[in-house]
C-alpha cells in the first residue's frame, strides 16, 4: 500500500500490510530509534461471540506514520475461561512501562469482573514485545475497585499509577519498587458522586516542571468533554484547567477520548494526544442526551419515571463496534500553562 506522509485524525489508519491498526487504549514507546505503539486489539470482537478482545497487539514505525504489525505481544488464553485474559474478559486499557532496576518491562490490565468489580493483572517481560509472564491476577489496589488509569516513571525511577476509583475520584498511587503493586501510599483528586462527572482515561505528561493530567468523563464507550489539570508535584496538589479542546462545541473531545500524551523525543514541545473514536457511527448524537441519561441513572435521588426515560435514551444509543473504532491524534498546544488541543483534518510531525 502507499505509504503515509501525515497523520489524519479520524480517518481510517491501515498498517503497513493495508489492515486496520488494532491497538485501542493505546501508548506509544520510544526505544531505540523507534516508536513502539500498543493497545487493545478488538479485531475479532463480537459481542454476539461473547469476544471482547483478543489481546495486546504492538506496531513499530520510525516516523509515527506507517507502522509495521509486530503481532500478539500479548496473547488471549481462549483454553482457560477463568484467566483474566481470556477473550471473554473485559480487559482494556494496557499501560507499559520500564523498570531500570529490575530490566523488566511491566504491563498493568484493567479487568472488569463477572461481578462488576474492576480489577488489575500485571505481566512481566524481558522486552517490551514479550513473552510476557502474570505476576498478578484480580489485584484490587489499596484495596479499591480501579478503572481506566495511567502509568508514569520519574527520573529517579520511582512509579506512579493514575487510576479511577470507580464512580468516585481519582487516585494517584506510588508504585512498589518493582511496579508491580501499589505500596500503600496514595493522594485523592476531582470526587465527584456520580457519571458522567466521575473522572476516568487519565493521562499523565509533564511540561516545564508542572504535572498535567488529562481525562474523560464516565458515559461508557460515548464521548464527552475532557478536563484538564496541573500540579507541581506528581501528587498535586492539582487545579482544573477547564475543557483543553474549547474550539469543540459538540462537547465530545472531537468526538474521541484520550487514552496517553505522547512526548516526541527530539522535538522541542510536540505532546501528541492519542485518542480513540470508539463510536464512529454515532458522531451526531448530542451528548447532553446521554450525558442526562447518566446523570439520571447513577444519581440515587432520581425518582422512577426518571430513570424509565432515561433507560429509554440508553437503548436507543447505537452499540459500539469496537474494531472499527479509529484514532484521532493531535498535537497539543500551550497557552502559557494552559493546554489546548485544536482539531487538524491533517498534520505533520515535521512542523515542529
Amino acid at each position: 500500500m502507499e505509504a503515509y506522509n501525515s497523520i489524519r485524525p479520524g480517518k481510517i489508519w491501515l498498517d503497513t500490510e493495508g489492515k486496520r491498526i488494532q491497538a485501542h487504549g493505546g501508548s506509544v514507546m520510544y526505544l531505540d530509534g523507534a516508536y513502539y505503539w500498543y493497545g487493545e486489539n478488538k479485531e475479532f470482537t463480537d459481542p454476539a461471540k461473547n469476544i471482547w478482545h483478543w489481546g495486546v497487539r504492538c506496531y513499530k514505525s520510525h516516523d509515527l506514520y506507517n507502522w509495521e504489525d509486530l503481532g500478539l505481544i500479548i496473547p488471549p488464553e481462549p483454553d482457560d475461561p477463568e484467566s483474566s485474559i481470556h477473550p471473554s474478559s473485559m480487559m482494556d486499557r494496557p499501560h507499559i512501562i520500564y523498570n531500570k532496576k529490575t530490566k523488566k518491562f511491566v504491563c498493568w490490565l484493567k479487568i472488569m469482573e463477572k461481578d462488576g468489580t474492576q480489577s488489575e493483572t500485571v505481566l512481566t517481560a524481558d522486552r517490551l514485545t514479550g513473552p510476557y509472564t502474570k505476576v498478578r491476577e484480580h489485584l484490587y489496589p489499596l484495596g479499591m475497585s480501579a478503572g481506566d488509569f495511567d502509568l508514569a516513571v520519574a527520573s529517579d525511577g520511582k512509579a506512579y499509577y493514575y487510576f479511577e476509583r470507580v464512580h468516585s475520584e481519582t487516585i494517584c498511587a506510588d508504585l512498589t519498587n518493582d511496579y508491580t503493586d501499589v505500596t500503600g501510599y496514595y493522594s485523592t483528586h476531582f470526587p465527584h458522586s456520580h457519571p458522567p462527572f466521575v473522572r476516568e482515561a487519565t493521562a499523565h505528561f509533564i511540561r516545564g516542571g508542572k504535572h498535567y493530567l488529562i481525562t474523560s468523563g464516565t458515559t461508557g464507550y460515548m464521548p464527552n468533554p475532557s478536563e484538564a489539570a496541573i500540579g507541581d508535584s506528581w501528587h498535586g496538589p492539582y487545579k482544573v484547567l477547564g475543557d483543553p479542546h474549547p474550539g469543540d462545541e459538540s462537547r465530545t473531545s472531537y468526538h474521541s477520548q484520550i487514552s496517553s500524551v505522547f512526548k516526541v523525543p527530539g522535538k522541542k514541545d510536540l505532546y501528541i494526544a492519542c485518542a480513540d473514536r470508539w463510536m464512529p457511527e454515532a458522531t451526531d448524537v448530542p451528548y447532553e442526551l446521554y450525558a442526562k441519561a447518566y446523570d439520571v441513572l447513577f444519581d440515587p435521588d432520581s425518582d422512577k419515571d426518571e430513570r424509565a426515560e432515561a433507560s429509554k435514551i440508553m437503548a436507543s444509543l447505537p452499540p459500539a463496534k469496537t474494531r472499527e473504532a479509529d484514532y484521532v491524534w493531535l498535537p497539543l498546544r500551550f497557552d502559557g500553562e494552559n493546554v489546548i488541543i485544536d482539531w487538524r483534518d491533517e498534520w505533520r510531525t515535521e512542523e515542529y
